[in-house]
Protein backbone atom coordinates (compact mmCIF):
# COMPACT_ATOMS: atom_id res chain seq x y z
CA UNK A 1 0.00 0.00 0.00
CA UNK A 2 1.46 3.38 -0.97
CA UNK A 3 2.01 5.90 1.81
CA UNK A 4 -0.59 8.60 2.38
CA UNK A 5 0.29 11.99 0.86
CA UNK A 6 1.55 14.52 3.39
CA UNK A 7 -0.94 16.98 4.88
CA UNK A 8 -0.07 20.65 4.49
CA UNK A 9 -0.76 23.69 6.64
CA UNK A 10 0.90 26.89 7.78
CA UNK A 11 1.04 25.95 11.47
CA UNK A 12 0.85 22.49 13.01
CA UNK A 13 -0.12 22.57 16.70
CA UNK A 14 0.64 19.30 18.49
CA UNK A 15 -1.43 18.94 21.64
CA UNK A 16 -5.04 20.09 22.07
CA UNK A 17 -4.79 21.04 25.71
CA UNK A 18 -5.76 24.55 26.85
CA UNK A 19 -2.58 26.14 25.43
CA UNK A 20 -2.55 24.34 22.08
CA UNK A 21 -6.28 24.55 21.39
CA UNK A 22 -6.37 28.20 22.42
CA UNK A 23 -3.48 28.98 20.09
CA UNK A 24 -5.24 27.18 17.23
CA UNK A 25 -8.38 29.21 17.97
CA UNK A 26 -6.48 32.51 17.91
CA UNK A 27 -4.50 31.67 14.76
CA UNK A 28 -7.55 30.44 12.87
CA UNK A 29 -9.38 33.61 13.84
CA UNK A 30 -6.56 35.49 12.06
CA UNK A 31 -7.04 33.39 8.87
CA UNK A 32 -3.97 31.21 9.46
CA UNK A 33 -4.17 27.63 8.09
CA UNK A 34 -3.90 25.52 11.25
CA UNK A 35 -3.93 21.80 11.90
CA UNK A 36 -4.51 20.88 15.57
CA UNK A 37 -3.65 17.28 16.53
CA UNK A 38 -3.92 15.35 19.78
CA UNK A 39 -3.18 11.80 20.86
CA UNK A 40 -6.60 11.51 22.56
CA UNK A 41 -9.56 10.30 20.54
CA UNK A 42 -11.94 12.19 22.88
CA UNK A 43 -10.83 15.49 24.41
CA UNK A 44 -13.22 15.07 27.33
CA UNK A 45 -11.24 12.13 28.70
CA UNK A 46 -8.16 12.27 30.92
CA UNK A 47 -9.53 15.37 32.60
CA UNK A 48 -6.91 15.76 35.32
CA UNK A 49 -6.86 19.36 36.60
CA UNK A 50 -9.49 20.98 38.74
CA UNK A 51 -8.57 24.32 37.21
CA UNK A 52 -9.41 26.92 39.81
CA UNK A 53 -9.17 30.41 38.30
CA UNK A 54 -9.54 33.91 39.74
CA UNK A 55 -12.52 35.77 38.31
CA UNK A 56 -10.43 38.22 36.26
CA UNK A 57 -8.68 35.36 34.44
CA UNK A 58 -12.01 33.97 33.19
CA UNK A 59 -12.72 37.25 31.42
CA UNK A 60 -9.15 37.78 30.20
CA UNK A 61 -9.04 34.32 28.61
CA UNK A 62 -12.44 34.84 26.91
CA UNK A 63 -14.01 31.69 28.37
CA UNK A 64 -17.78 31.05 28.37
CA UNK A 65 -20.06 29.91 31.18
CA UNK A 66 -20.39 26.45 29.65
CA UNK A 67 -16.86 25.48 30.73
CA UNK A 68 -17.43 26.55 34.36
CA UNK A 69 -18.24 23.79 36.84
CA UNK A 70 -18.72 26.05 39.89
CA UNK A 71 -18.05 29.43 41.44
CA UNK A 72 -16.32 29.99 44.77
CA UNK A 73 -16.12 32.86 47.26
CA UNK A 74 -14.31 31.30 50.26
CA UNK A 75 -10.86 29.94 51.17
CA UNK A 76 -10.55 27.09 53.66
CA UNK A 77 -7.27 25.69 54.98
CA UNK A 78 -6.94 22.49 57.03
CA UNK A 79 -3.74 21.91 58.97
CA UNK A 80 -1.11 21.57 60.02
CA UNK A 81 -2.60 18.98 62.34
CA UNK A 82 -6.15 19.83 63.40
CA UNK A 83 -5.92 23.55 62.62
CA UNK A 84 -8.65 25.03 60.44
CA UNK A 85 -8.68 28.52 58.92
CA UNK A 86 -11.32 30.25 56.84
CA UNK A 87 -11.68 33.45 54.78
CA UNK A 88 -14.96 34.59 53.18
CA UNK A 89 -15.88 37.12 50.50
CA UNK A 90 -19.20 38.80 49.85
CA UNK A 91 -19.09 37.88 46.15
CA UNK A 92 -17.52 35.36 43.78
CA UNK A 93 -13.73 35.33 43.76
CA UNK A 94 -13.29 32.81 40.98
CA UNK A 95 -14.43 29.67 39.23
CA UNK A 96 -13.51 26.01 38.90
CA UNK A 97 -13.40 24.92 35.27
CA UNK A 98 -14.59 21.63 33.86
CA UNK A 99 -11.31 20.66 32.22
CA UNK A 100 -12.71 18.26 29.63
CA UNK A 101 -15.39 20.75 28.61
CA UNK A 102 -12.74 23.47 28.33
CA UNK A 103 -10.60 21.42 25.93
CA UNK A 104 -13.64 20.43 23.87
CA UNK A 105 -14.92 24.01 23.63
CA UNK A 106 -11.55 25.45 22.62
CA UNK A 107 -11.11 22.82 19.90
CA UNK A 108 -14.63 23.44 18.61
CA UNK A 109 -14.01 27.19 18.54
CA UNK A 110 -10.79 26.63 16.60
CA UNK A 111 -12.75 24.51 14.12
CA UNK A 112 -15.48 27.13 13.85
CA UNK A 113 -12.85 29.64 12.73
CA UNK A 114 -11.43 27.20 10.17
CA UNK A 115 -8.80 25.11 11.97
CA UNK A 116 -8.61 21.42 11.06
CA UNK A 117 -8.62 18.86 13.91
CA UNK A 118 -7.01 15.43 13.91
CA UNK A 119 -7.57 13.28 17.01
CA UNK A 120 -5.94 9.99 17.92
CA UNK A 121 -2.63 11.06 16.39
CA UNK A 122 0.73 10.99 18.19
CA UNK A 123 3.67 13.07 16.93
CA UNK A 124 7.01 11.25 17.07
CA UNK A 125 9.46 13.75 15.61
CA UNK A 126 9.67 16.95 13.63
CA UNK A 127 12.54 17.99 11.38
CA UNK A 128 13.49 20.72 8.95
CA UNK A 129 12.93 19.86 5.27
CA UNK A 130 13.31 21.81 2.00
CA UNK A 131 9.56 22.44 1.87
CA UNK A 132 9.28 23.46 5.55
CA UNK A 133 8.93 21.45 8.75
CA UNK A 134 8.14 17.75 8.28
CA UNK A 135 6.39 16.16 11.27
CA UNK A 136 5.84 12.42 11.57
CA UNK A 137 2.57 11.27 13.18
CA UNK A 138 1.15 7.87 13.92
CA UNK A 139 -2.60 7.33 14.04
CA UNK A 140 -4.48 4.92 16.30
CA UNK A 141 -3.94 1.51 14.71
CA UNK A 142 -0.39 2.37 13.66
CA UNK A 143 -0.87 4.09 10.29
CA UNK A 144 1.85 6.74 9.74
CA UNK A 145 1.10 10.17 8.37
CA UNK A 146 3.27 13.22 7.66
CA UNK A 147 2.50 16.92 7.94
CA UNK A 148 4.39 19.66 6.09
CA UNK A 149 4.07 23.09 7.72
CA UNK A 150 5.82 26.44 7.98
CA UNK A 151 5.90 26.21 11.79
CA UNK A 152 5.33 23.49 14.39
CA UNK A 153 4.17 24.23 17.93
CA UNK A 154 4.88 21.71 20.69
CA UNK A 155 1.93 21.97 23.08
CA UNK A 156 2.30 18.44 24.48
CA UNK A 157 2.70 19.71 28.05
CA UNK A 158 5.29 18.39 30.44
CA UNK A 159 6.06 15.50 28.02
CA UNK A 160 7.83 17.98 25.71
CA UNK A 161 7.23 15.43 22.97
CA UNK A 162 8.96 17.37 20.19
CA UNK A 163 11.02 20.16 21.68
CA UNK A 164 12.60 17.85 24.26
CA UNK A 165 13.75 18.40 27.83
CA UNK A 166 16.06 21.31 28.58
CA UNK A 167 19.75 20.47 28.79
CA UNK A 168 21.05 19.63 32.28
CA UNK A 169 22.23 22.72 34.08
CA UNK A 170 21.76 25.00 37.07
CA UNK A 171 17.97 25.27 36.46
CA UNK A 172 16.81 21.63 36.44
CA UNK A 173 13.28 20.35 36.02
CA UNK A 174 11.41 20.03 39.32
CA UNK A 175 8.80 17.28 39.22
CA UNK A 176 5.50 16.90 41.03
CA UNK A 177 2.97 14.10 40.84
CA UNK A 178 -0.76 14.52 41.43
CA UNK A 179 -3.70 12.14 41.83
CA UNK A 180 -7.33 13.25 41.83
CA UNK A 181 -10.66 11.50 42.38
CA UNK A 182 -14.09 12.74 41.35
CA UNK A 183 -16.63 11.99 44.08
CA UNK A 184 -20.42 11.90 43.90
CA UNK A 185 -22.28 12.65 47.13
CA UNK A 186 -25.71 13.79 48.38
CA UNK A 187 -26.43 17.50 48.14
CA UNK A 188 -26.52 17.92 51.92
CA UNK A 189 -22.96 16.57 52.12
CA UNK A 190 -21.81 18.55 49.07
CA UNK A 191 -23.14 21.96 50.13
CA UNK A 192 -20.59 22.66 52.93
CA UNK A 193 -17.85 22.40 50.25
CA UNK A 194 -19.74 24.05 47.40
CA UNK A 195 -18.65 27.69 47.70
CA UNK A 196 -14.98 27.34 48.64
CA UNK A 197 -11.55 26.16 47.68
CA UNK A 198 -10.24 23.89 50.44
CA UNK A 199 -6.61 22.88 50.95
CA UNK A 200 -5.02 20.38 53.35
CA UNK A 201 -1.53 21.35 54.51
CA UNK A 202 1.04 19.71 56.74
CA UNK A 203 3.03 16.49 56.84
CA UNK A 204 0.23 14.66 58.65
CA UNK A 205 -2.03 15.36 55.67
CA UNK A 206 0.34 15.13 52.70
CA UNK A 207 4.08 14.92 53.39
CA UNK A 208 6.06 16.99 50.89
CA UNK A 209 2.89 18.22 49.24
CA UNK A 210 -0.71 19.26 49.80
CA UNK A 211 -4.28 18.12 49.28
CA UNK A 212 -7.38 19.90 47.98
CA UNK A 213 -11.16 19.71 47.70
CA UNK A 214 -12.71 21.66 44.82
CA UNK A 215 -16.46 21.91 44.12
CA UNK A 216 -17.62 20.78 40.72
CA UNK A 217 -21.21 20.48 39.48
CA UNK A 218 -23.94 19.95 42.08
CA UNK A 219 -23.26 16.81 44.07
CA UNK A 220 -19.67 16.39 42.85
CA UNK A 221 -16.28 17.19 44.35
CA UNK A 222 -12.76 16.77 43.08
CA UNK A 223 -10.40 15.67 45.85
CA UNK A 224 -6.71 15.36 45.13
CA UNK A 225 -3.17 15.34 46.41
CA UNK A 226 0.04 16.63 44.83
CA UNK A 227 3.60 16.04 45.97
CA UNK A 228 6.98 17.18 44.74
CA UNK A 229 9.15 14.19 43.89
CA UNK A 230 12.16 13.78 46.18
CA UNK A 231 14.83 11.41 44.86
CA UNK A 232 16.65 11.61 48.20
CA UNK A 233 14.04 9.67 50.19
CA UNK A 234 11.24 7.11 49.73
CA UNK A 235 7.74 8.52 49.38
CA UNK A 236 4.49 6.63 50.05
CA UNK A 237 2.13 5.81 47.14
CA UNK A 238 -0.18 8.71 46.33
CA UNK A 239 -3.31 6.60 45.90
CA UNK A 240 -3.22 5.35 49.49
CA UNK A 241 -2.39 8.87 50.68
CA UNK A 242 -5.43 10.30 48.88
CA UNK A 243 -7.71 7.57 50.24
CA UNK A 244 -6.53 8.38 53.76
CA UNK A 245 -7.14 12.11 53.24
CA UNK A 246 -10.65 11.45 51.94
CA UNK A 247 -11.45 9.33 54.99
CA UNK A 248 -10.11 12.01 57.33
CA UNK A 249 -12.35 14.62 55.70
CA UNK A 250 -15.40 12.40 56.20
CA UNK A 251 -15.90 11.75 52.49
CA UNK A 252 -14.84 8.13 52.35
CA UNK A 253 -18.22 6.49 51.95
CA UNK A 254 -19.11 8.27 48.71
CA UNK A 255 -18.98 6.92 45.19
CA UNK A 256 -15.82 7.51 43.11
CA UNK A 257 -16.80 8.41 39.55
CA UNK A 258 -13.32 8.84 38.12
CA UNK A 259 -9.67 8.47 39.07
CA UNK A 260 -6.89 10.22 37.21
CA UNK A 261 -3.43 11.62 37.73
CA UNK A 262 -0.74 13.66 36.11
CA UNK A 263 2.83 14.87 36.28
CA UNK A 264 4.08 18.44 36.56
CA UNK A 265 7.62 19.16 35.38
CA UNK A 266 8.77 22.74 35.43
CA UNK A 267 11.96 24.72 35.83
CA UNK A 268 12.06 27.63 38.24
CA UNK A 269 14.15 30.08 36.25
CA UNK A 270 12.44 29.22 32.92
CA UNK A 271 15.69 29.51 30.98
CA UNK A 272 15.12 26.58 28.62
CA UNK A 273 14.94 27.24 24.84
CA UNK A 274 11.49 28.36 23.68
CA UNK A 275 12.35 27.62 20.04
CA UNK A 276 14.41 25.18 17.99
CA UNK A 277 14.43 26.45 14.43
CA UNK A 278 10.79 26.53 13.33
CA UNK A 279 9.69 24.39 16.27
CA UNK A 280 8.22 26.44 19.14
CA UNK A 281 7.39 25.40 22.69
CA UNK A 282 4.10 26.41 24.28
CA UNK A 283 2.54 26.10 27.73
CA UNK A 284 3.94 23.43 30.03
CA UNK A 285 6.50 22.47 27.34
CA UNK A 286 8.33 25.66 28.36
CA UNK A 287 7.57 25.50 32.11
CA UNK A 288 4.43 27.60 32.48
CA UNK A 289 3.14 25.25 35.22
CA UNK A 290 3.57 27.00 38.56
CA UNK A 291 4.96 24.71 41.25
CA UNK A 292 3.60 26.58 44.26
CA UNK A 293 -0.04 25.75 43.63
CA UNK A 294 0.31 23.26 40.78
CA UNK A 295 -1.35 25.70 38.40
CA UNK A 296 -0.95 25.26 34.69
CA UNK A 297 -4.02 26.27 32.71
CA UNK A 298 -4.16 30.05 32.96
CA UNK A 299 -0.39 30.43 32.63
CA UNK A 300 -0.32 28.08 29.62
CA UNK A 301 -3.08 30.08 27.97
CA UNK A 302 -1.12 33.26 28.66
CA UNK A 303 1.64 31.81 26.48
CA UNK A 304 -0.84 31.18 23.65
CA UNK A 305 -2.18 34.73 23.94
CA UNK A 306 1.32 36.10 23.57
CA UNK A 307 2.53 33.74 20.83
CA UNK A 308 -0.48 34.03 18.47
CA UNK A 309 0.09 37.61 17.23
CA UNK A 310 3.86 37.12 17.01
CA UNK A 311 3.43 33.97 14.92
CA UNK A 312 0.92 35.69 12.65
CA UNK A 313 3.42 38.48 12.03
CA UNK A 314 6.25 36.01 11.44
CA UNK A 315 4.12 34.28 8.78
CA UNK A 316 3.51 37.61 7.05
CA UNK A 317 7.11 38.77 7.41
CA UNK A 318 9.44 35.72 7.54
CA UNK A 319 12.51 37.95 7.74
CA UNK A 320 11.39 39.06 11.22
CA UNK A 321 10.91 35.53 12.56
CA UNK A 322 14.13 35.44 14.57
CA UNK A 323 13.34 38.69 16.32
CA UNK A 324 9.65 37.91 16.88
CA UNK A 325 9.85 34.26 17.93
CA UNK A 326 13.43 33.95 19.06
CA UNK A 327 13.62 37.11 21.17
CA UNK A 328 10.23 38.79 21.70
CA UNK A 329 8.28 35.65 22.63
CA UNK A 330 10.37 34.50 25.63
CA UNK A 331 10.91 38.08 26.78
CA UNK A 332 7.20 38.93 26.70
CA UNK A 333 6.33 35.72 28.49
CA UNK A 334 8.83 36.46 31.25
CA UNK A 335 7.33 39.93 31.60
CA UNK A 336 3.78 38.55 31.73
CA UNK A 337 4.65 36.02 34.44
CA UNK A 338 6.64 38.64 36.35
CA UNK A 339 9.49 38.57 38.84
CA UNK A 340 7.24 36.94 41.41
CA UNK A 341 7.22 33.77 39.30
CA UNK A 342 10.73 32.71 40.23
CA UNK A 343 10.10 33.70 43.84
CA UNK A 344 7.03 31.47 43.99
CA UNK A 345 8.99 28.57 42.48
CA UNK A 346 11.75 28.82 45.06
CA UNK A 347 9.15 29.07 47.80
CA UNK A 348 7.38 25.98 46.44
CA UNK A 349 10.57 23.91 46.39
CA UNK A 350 11.51 24.97 49.90
CA UNK A 351 8.02 24.56 51.37
CA UNK A 352 6.90 21.28 49.81
CA UNK A 353 10.17 19.35 49.77
CA UNK A 354 10.85 20.43 53.34
CA UNK A 355 7.39 19.48 54.62
CA UNK A 356 8.14 16.11 56.18
CA UNK A 357 7.95 16.30 59.97
CA UNK A 358 6.88 18.18 63.11
CA UNK A 359 9.53 20.86 62.79
CA UNK A 360 8.42 21.70 59.24
CA UNK A 361 4.78 21.68 60.37
CA UNK A 362 5.61 24.15 63.12
CA UNK A 363 7.26 26.47 60.65
CA UNK A 364 4.31 26.18 58.23
CA UNK A 365 1.88 26.89 61.07
CA UNK A 366 3.82 30.05 61.88
CA UNK A 367 3.57 31.21 58.27
CA UNK A 368 -0.17 30.50 58.18
CA UNK A 369 -0.70 32.40 61.43
CA UNK A 370 0.85 35.34 59.63
CA UNK A 371 -2.00 35.12 57.11
CA UNK A 372 -4.71 35.29 59.74
CA UNK A 373 -4.45 39.07 60.03
CA UNK A 374 -5.54 39.19 56.37
CA UNK A 375 -9.25 39.49 57.08
CA UNK A 376 -10.26 39.78 53.43
CA UNK A 377 -10.45 36.73 51.21
CA UNK A 378 -9.44 38.99 48.32
CA UNK A 379 -6.04 39.53 49.97
CA UNK A 380 -5.50 35.79 50.12
CA UNK A 381 -6.41 35.49 46.44
CA UNK A 382 -3.88 38.19 45.57
CA UNK A 383 -1.23 36.31 47.52
CA UNK A 384 -1.95 32.81 46.18
CA UNK A 385 -2.95 33.60 42.59
CA UNK A 386 -0.92 36.71 41.81
CA UNK A 387 2.05 35.81 44.06
CA UNK A 388 1.84 39.24 45.66
CA UNK A 389 3.98 38.27 48.59
CA UNK A 390 4.19 41.91 49.67
CA UNK A 391 0.62 41.42 50.93
CA UNK A 392 2.18 39.07 53.45
CA UNK A 393 4.71 41.69 54.41
CA UNK A 394 8.07 42.28 52.78
CA UNK A 395 9.83 41.79 56.09
CA UNK A 396 8.55 38.20 56.07
CA UNK A 397 10.13 37.30 52.73
CA UNK A 398 13.46 36.15 54.22
CA UNK A 399 11.54 33.75 56.45
CA UNK A 400 9.39 32.54 53.53
CA UNK A 401 12.45 31.72 51.46
CA UNK A 402 14.57 30.42 54.27
CA UNK A 403 17.13 33.19 54.09
CA UNK A 404 17.14 33.39 57.88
Amino acid sequence: MSPSPALRCQVLVVGAGPAGADLARRLARSQVEVLLVDRLADLRTGAFSSAALPWAALERLELPAEVVASRWSHWQLFGPGDQRRHWASGGPLGVVLEFGALRQWLAQEAGRWGSDLLLGATAHRSEAAPEGMRTHLRLVGGRPIEVISDWVVDATGQERGLIGDPAPGPDPLVEGLGVEWLLELPLERWEPWADRLSFCLGSAWVPQGYGWVFPMQRGRLKVGVCRLLDPARPQPPLGALLASLIERLGLGEHRVLDRHGGLIRSTIGRKEPHRRGRLIGLGDAISTANLLGGEGIRHAMTSSQLLAPLLCQALRQPSLADRLIGASYPRRLRQALGWRWGLSGRLARRTWLGLRGPQADQRLDGLLRGLEHKKRAEDLSALLFDYRFERYGLRALPDLLGWR
